[in-house]
């Protein structure tokens, strides 16, 4: 199938070129001049194990191809993916969609032709509706508005790519579904469960999802705290926890708090959906409390470790990186 991806960033570019090499004809657009400039000479923009190798192979192999050019991008393409950023806004917690409505109006202004706009960046609920409309009020009615949430882990995304748990498509017309189907076929024949339902359904599975890891990280790290009381090794009540099929053992292993560019922003980010549709998400906002709780009472142990004699100290950090790779 013939894909464009707009944004070459950690989800544009890693999906990209994994379409690539399971044999789509993928093009990468980005308005950054250097950055295509690089990525047409090999060069990757992040470090990801095994990305610069994929994109050597696929763009020599002519199914990757990167450009600036995005109207000449979108009208070689059958679908078309938005996998721009979705930063919070510092002062309200809301979702800043900027990006991704400029991407939307973009492909209206370029095409008159039908395509399959595919949202891959975490959006709140109801954002495919907005993008709709915005398209309609340009006098565009020929397309179609899908989400496809992206579960690409730092460090092991190309993995994640090729043996992800579920695939989820969001769309509010089941004849879509196929057409997704068939681009994930490679990835269902090994296994991968293909999940389908509405695109307001799509958009909250990813939220969820990551609220509810977070809520995982959380507790066991309030339960760390009770283990520093009460003499318990924490690794021990985790892997003894774990060992129960229900829990499971990822996402139990205790730290100073849950932090990345993802379980910040999207529990706050859900927690403002949730206010603007007046639901109490208590749980969840009791999560992010307790997640800025944990790194006082971390600091708290330190200044009690040296005596409140902070000034003048020289720090080791081990480990400085978000994950490991």
């Amino acid at each position: 199938m013939k894909l464009c991806m707009i944004g070459t960033g950690y989800v544009g570019l890693v999906s990209g070129t994994c379409f690539a090499d399971i044999g789509n004809q993928v093009i990468c657009v980005d308005k950054d001049k250097k950055k295509i400039e690089k990525l047409n000479s090999g060069i990757s923009p992040i470090y990801e194990p095994g990305l610069d190798e994929l994109i050597k192979k696929n763009h020599v192999g002519k199914r990757l191809f990167f450009t600036t050019n995005l109207k000449r991008a979108i009208s070689k393409s059958e679908l078309i993916f938005i996998c721009v950023g979705t930063p919070n806004k510092k002062k309200t917690n809301t979702v800043d969609l900027s990006y991704v409505f400029k991407a939307a109006k973009e492909i209206g202004k370029s095409t008159k032709n039908k395509k399959i706009i595919i949202t891959k960046s975490t959006v709140p609920v109801g954002t495919g509706d907005v993008i709709e409309k915005l398209l309609k009020k340009m006098k565009k009615r020929n397309f179609e508005i899908i989400s496809n949430p992206e579960f690409l882990r730092e460090g092991e995304a190309i993995r994640d790519f090729r043996f992800p748990d579920r695939v989820v498509i969001g769309s509010n017309k089941k004849k879509h579904f196929k057409t997704l189907k068939k681009l994930y076929q490679p990835l269902i024949n090994k296994g991968a469960n293909f999940f389908s339902t509405s695109r307001r359904g799509a958009e909250l599975i990813k939220y969820a999802s990551n609220a509810f890891l977070a809520t995982k990280i959380t507790f066991i790290n309030e339960i760390a705290n009770l283990c520093e009381k009460t003499n318990i090794n924490v690794e021990d009540i985790s892997i003894g926890m774990g060992l129960d099929k229900r829990i499971g053992s990822r996402f139990l292993r205790a730290g100073p708090a849950y932090g990345g560019s993802c379980f910040p922003k999207d529990t706050k980010a859900i927690i403002t959906t949730a206010d603007k549709f007046k639901t109490n998400l208590s749980v969840i906002k009791s999560v992010i409390k307790s997640n800025e709780n944990r790194s006082k009472i971390l600091l708290d142990r330190i200044n009690r470790i040296l005596n409140r004699k902070i000034k003048n100290k020289i720090i080791t950090f081990l480990g400085v990186t978000f994950k490991a790779n």
